[in-house]
C-alpha cells in the first residue's frame, strides 16, 4: 500500500497500513489500558463531594482528591520516561498497571482505617500508576506501525478513553452515590460517634468495593500484557545500544518549536476538556434552570456524544489530514463557546453539549503530531504531553473563579480561549508541513 507524503499542500491522504506484522494482539490488549484510565479518572471525580460529605469537611479539603490525582500523574510521568528510555515500553505498560492495581487495593485498608489521608495515598498511588501507564501506552500505539498511521492509530485507541469514561460515570452512580447517608453536615455533628461512624463505615465500604473490582480488573490486563510476546524492536532503544543523556534530550526538545508549541497546546486542551464538562452542571442550572437529576443527563449526554465522535474521527482521518481536522474541530470550538456565552438558553446548552464533537479529537491528535520526528527524544517528549494533563488541575481555578466574577454561562469565555490555542497551534502544524523539505547534506 502507499502513502502520501505529509509535506505540501494537500489536506486529504491515503491510507497507510494500520499495524505492523504481529502487532494486532498487542493492540488490542493495549487499549483495554485505554479504557482502563478513562473509567479510574471519571469513577475519582465524584469523591470529592462524596469526601465532603462522609467527612463533613470543607471544599478545599475534599479537593485534594484531584490535587492528589492530578499531581501524581505530573510527576509521575518524568520518571516513567527513564523507564521507557533504559528499559521498553512493555515494561512501563506493565509497571503502571502494576501500581495503579495496588492504587486500587489500598482502598481496602483505606476504608478499614475510616482515614481521609489514607484514601489520598491509594488515589495518588493509583493515578501515579496510570501516569506511567498513559505515558508508555500512547507511545507504544504509535509505534506499532507506519509513522504515516500514527496519529490515526492513536486516535482509534484513545476513542475507547471515553467508553471507560462512561463506565467510570455508571459506576459512580450505581455503586457509590446511591448509598450515601442523607443526613446533612449538621444532623451529622449532633450523632454520638459511634453511630456516626457506623454511618462512615457504610458509606467508605460503598466507595471502596468498585475500586477493589477495578484493581482485579487491571491485574487481569496485566497477565495478559506480560504473556504476549511484543512486536520486534518496539520500544526497545537499549536493544540497539542508546545511552540515556538526559540533558542533551531536553535541550532539543526546548529547542524544537513543534513539540514545545504542541506541549502548550495540550496543556489549554486538557483545560478546555476540564472545564467543559466540570461545569456542565452548573451551565444546565443557569441557562435552562435544569434539576440535579436533569444536570447530569446533560452531562452523559456530553459523553456520549465525546464517545461516538471519538469513532467519527477516526474514520474522516483516513481520508482527512490530522492537523486540518484539527484545525475545523478548535474553530467550531470557539464558536460554539461563543454561542453558550451569547445565547444563555436551550441553544447555548446544545453548544456546551457539542464542545465534545470539538474535543473528541484534540488529546490524541496533538500527542501524534507533537511527538512526530522526534526520534529517540520520543520517549521524554511523551512524558513532556502527559505531564501538560496539568492543565486540568490548574485551568478550572480560572473558570470557577470566572463564574464567582459573572456568571456560569459567561465563564465558558475560558474554553473558548483554550480552543483558540489549540486552533493556532493547528495552523502552526499546517504551515509547517507546507514549507519545503531542507535539501539533504
Amino acid at each position: 500500500m502507499t502513502t502520501r507524503s505529509t509535506t505540501g499542500g494537500d489536506l486529504t491522504v491515503e491510507k497507510a497500513p494500520f499495524l505492523n506484522p504481529g502487532a494486532k494482539l498487542p493492540f488490542v490488549l493495549l487499549v483495554t489500558c485505554f479504557a482502563a484510565w478513562g473509567t479510574a479518572a471519571n469513577m475519582t471525580d465524584p469523591l470529592v463531594s462524596v469526601f465532603r460529605t462522609i467527612f463533613s469537611m470543607s471544599n478545599f479539603q475534599s479537593a485534594l482528591v484531584q490535587s492528589a490525582y492530578y499531581g501524581a500523574y505530573f510527576l509521575l510521568a518524568l520518571p516513567a520516561a527513564f523507564i521507557n528510555r533504559r528499559f521498553s515500553y512493555k515494561t512501563g505498560v506493565l509497571l503502571g498497571l502494576g501500581l495503579a492495581a495496588g492504587g486500587a487495593f489500598l482502598f481496602f485498608p483505606a476504608a478499614q482505617s475510616m482515614t481521609y489521608g489514607w484514601f489520598l495515598v491509594a488515589l495518588f498511588t493509583l493515578a501515579a500508576g496510570l501516569s506511567i501507564l498513559e505515558t508508555s501506552a500512547n507511545p507504544f500505539v504509535m509505534a506499532m506501525g507506519p509513522d504515516d498511521s500514527a496519529t490515526r492509530r492513536l486516535n482509534l485507541a484513545q476513542a475507547f478513553n471515553p467508553v471507560g469514561t462512561n463506565l467510570g460515570v455508571l459506576l459512580a452512580a450505581v455503586f457509590i452515590l446511591p448509598n450515601l447517608n442523607s443526613a446533612t453536615a449538621e444532623e451529622r455533628a449532633a450523632l454520638d460517634p459511634e453511630a456516626l461512624r457506623a454511618i462512615q463505615a457504610e458509606e467508605l465500604d460503598a466507595v471502596m468495593a468498585p475500586y477493589l473490582g477495578m484493581g482485579v480488573a487491571l491485574v487481569l490486563i496485566w497477565l495478559g500484557i506480560a504473556a504476549v510476546r511484543m512486536p520486534d524492536h518496539v520500544g526497545t532503544d537499549v536493544e540497539e545500544g542508546h545511552e540515556t543523556h538526559f540533558a542533551a534530550t531536553l535541550k532539543r526538545l526546548l529547542a524544537n518549536r513543534h513539540y514545545r508549541f504542541g506541549v502548550v497546546a495540550q496543556f489549554f486542551n486538557v483545560g478546555a476538556q476540564t472545564c467543559a464538562w466540570t461545569f456542565t452542571l452548573q451551565y444546565a442550572a443557569e441557562a435552562v434552570g435544569a434539576s440535579s437529576t436533569e444536570q447530569g443527563v446533560w452531562l452523559q449526554a456530553s459523553l456520549i456524544v465525546f464517545l461516538v465522535s471519538r469513532f467519527l474521527m477516526v474514520w474522516l482521518m483516513g481520508y482527512v489530514r490530522a492537523a486540518f481536522l484539527m484545525l475545523l474541530m478548535t474553530v467550531l470550538g470557539v464558536v460554539l463557546c461563543a454561542v453558550a456565552v451569547l445565547s444563555p438558553d436551550l441553544v447555548g446548552m446544545l453548544a456546551v453539549v457539542g464542545l465534545s464533537l470539538c474535543l473528541s479529537l484534540l488529546f490524541p491528535t496533538i500527542y501524534g503530531i507533537a511527538l512526530r520526528g522526534l526520534g529517540e527524544d520520543t520517549k521524554f517528549g511523551a512524558a513532556g504531553l502527559v505531564m501538560a494533563i496539568l492543565g486540568g488541575a490548574l485551568l478550572p481555578l480560572v473558570h470557577g473563579a470566572t463564574i464567582d466574577a459573572t456568571s456560569a454561562t459567561t465563564a465558558y469565555l475560558v474554553p473558548g480561549a483554550c480552543f483558540a490555542v489549540v486552533a493556532a497551534y493547528a495552523l502552526f502544524s499546517l504551515r509547517a508541513d507546507r514549507e519545503p523539505a531542507a535539501a539533504p547534506a
